[in-house]
């Protein structure tokens, strides 16, 4: 060319400077490394070698559990690595460089997926893979993994759930790709060094199962599952939810106390049972709800809450049987041999005196018609003095023909206070009875609800210890 067209060529096109790249080794390198390379081409010579992607997994925070919609959220630090043929270089001619950083976007990554995932993380962009000399690629980054997950709240607020992380290529098979661990089973397995110890959820272990399955028995998939156990910490639901509880069930039983001839128990157990149904309405949204299950805990309140009513129950049952007996019948002769004879001594229930020295204070409200005021009193001792003389034991009347009126008024008027007196000892009688029934059952009742809690009690307590321990 002559010498004006080469300034022209020189004036079109400058020659790049070389001394801007003279010592940019890891630049030489990088373009040494990216001539003539193809990273949508699978990166080995030989089309029948398999390439291996090792695959590590480490929990860095549960951030939710969401029971209803069945959806587990994650943190997790995931590391995968691959030999890659074709980014291979010998050190001694980039300056002993054994290791550089490359984008993401320039070389060949596996199609590795995790299949529980439903929705798209917020996960950072890390947009540089490490490349040894030796064609190890290394791509480590954090991801944010919402996962379907089946959680079982059956055994809420001690429950342990189990979900899983399925990592497979979604396209090519195991002659293309396979997959193995970086590190072993039992160094996955206890491994918590990143793990944030602080939420709700607590890690117990990772469990690693690698598996080859095939979908139609001619194309086989290697998949490696990591199962994330993890386990809620109860302390904040044993004492929001089961403490309140187990107070007002004591309170009920401590309500036993009471005497049952009077109306205060009642009282008692209608405000425990309103105090029982606010405290439902207000831990009603912090159950887990899910449309396949309920918390046993769920159940304990509802059984407590029928407890409560069985309770409110006897005791209705117990004050109207001690009230009133003037309008009730004598006690049976069976009633009288089964509560007041046999359950006594087969339970060990000792007699209650009070009632009987009672009775003479409650008589005039138990019947009307049985009461004289004081002169029932008085005619009572009456009473008592002539039937001890015989002076007024007679049941014929004296014959009229030598009775002065005033006499046979008198009379009259005595005989009429010693029937008084008669039909009045008779209702204190069945008053009596009746009270020595109503105390009978009120203790043997008590027992019976006594057991059934604390059996109740118990039972829940060993299942809730055997699944915390578990």
């Amino acid at each position: 060319l002559s010498l004006c067209s080469k300034n022209i060529l020189a004036t079109l096109f400058p020659p790049s400077n070389p001394g801007r790249f003279a010592n940019a080794t890891l630049v030489r390198l990088a373009d040494f490394l990216s001539t003539g390379y193809k990273k949508g081409v699978r990166p080995v010579k030989d089309w029948r070698t398999s390439t291996i992607v090792a695959i590590d997994l480490m929990v860095y925070s549960i951030l939710n559990v969401d029971e209803k919609n069945q959806v587990l959220t994650t943190y997790v630090w995931y590391r995968q690595s691959w030999t890659d043929e074709f980014l291979v270089w010998n050190p001694e001619d980039f300056d002993e460089v054994k290791q550089v950083s490359l984008p993401t976007a320039n070389v060949w990554v596996p199609d590795i997926l995790i299949n529980e995932f439903v929705d798209v993380g917020k996960s950072p962009d890390i947009p540089y893979v490490y490349v040894t000399h030796e064609g190890l690629v290394q791509n480590y980054k954090p991801i944010q993994v919402v996962t379907a997950c089946t959680l079982n709240i059956y055994n809420f607020p001690f429950d342990v759930q189990k979900c899983s992380l399925t990592f497979q290529s979604w396209l090519h098979t195991i002659d293309d790709i396979n997959i193995t661990l970086m590190r072993s089973p039992e160094k996955l397995r206890d491994d918590k060094s990143v793990f944030m110890n602080q939420g709700e959820w607590e890690l117990l272990h990772i469990l690693s199962n690698y598996k080859i399955f095939s979908v139609d028995n001619d194309d086989y998939y290697a998949e490696m599952k990591f199962h994330v156990v993890i386990r809620r910490r109860p302390l904040f639901y044993t004492v929001n939810l089961l403490l309140p509880s187990v107070f007002l069930m004591v309170m009920d039983i401590v309500g036993f106390f009471l005497p049952p001839d009077s109306g205060e128990r009642v009282s008692f157990k209608i405000t425990l049972l309103l105090g029982y149904s606010v405290f439902l309405i207000i831990v009603s949204d912090t159950l887990p709800a899910t449309a396949i299950g309920t918390p046993l805990i769920g159940v304990y309140f509802v059984v407590c809450m029928a407890l409560l009513v069985i309770s409110l129950t006897e005791t209705v049952l117990i004050v109207r049987l001690v009230h009133k007996q003037d309008l009730q019948p004598p006690v049976p002769h069976w009633v009288k041999y089964l509560i007041l004879e046999r359950a006594p001594v087969l339970f060990c229930i000792h007699k209650k005196h009070r009632f009987c020295a009672r009775l003479s204070s409650q008589a005039s409200e138990l019947d009307p018609q049985c009461s004289l005021h004081h002169t029932c009193e008085i005619g009572q001792r009456l009473s008592q003095q002539d039937r001890e003389s015989g002076m007024l034991g007679l049941r014929l009347a004296p014959s009229r023909d030598n009775t002065p009126p005033v006499m046979d008024n008198i009379l009259q008027e005595v005989m009429a206070i010693r029937h008084f007196l008669e039909k009045r000892d008779r209702c204190r009688e069945i008053a009596k009875e009746w009270l020595q029934v109503g105390y009978v059952l009120d203790v043997l009742l008590f027992r019976v609800y006594l057991v059934a809690v604390i059996a109740y009690s118990i039972t829940l307590g060993t299942l809730w210890s055997v699944w915390q321990v578990a």
